[in-house]
């Protein structure tokens, strides 16, 4: 039986991988969210975060959250159509 712990389901960041980040001195969220990519999947850190959040504060950084982002800007559906040219 595997021993692995998932901090984040939709990008596969275990434990381990949070922690090793603290260790490398990464100490905000953001900054676990930059070098792992916690926090970047479908979910958009609705899961993780606060899991993440609480291991910051414990090695002592920042627990505040990241500002999650939709991975594209509004397109209109009259641009879809191609009713827009």
């Amino acid at each position: 039986m595997s021993s692995k712990v998932l901090v984040c389901r939709c990008e596969d960041v275990t434990l381990d991988d949070v922690r090793h980040t603290l260790d490398l001195g990464y100490r905000s969220v953001e900054e676990v969210k930059r070098y792992t990519g916690l926090g970047t999947g479908p979910c958009q850190g609705k899961e993780c975060m606060a899991l993440c959040a609480q291991l910051c504060r414990a090695a002592g950084g920042a627990a505040e959250p990241f500002t999650s982002r939709p991975p594209s800007g509004a397109v209109s559906f009259a641009v879809l159509a191609g009713g827009d040219e």
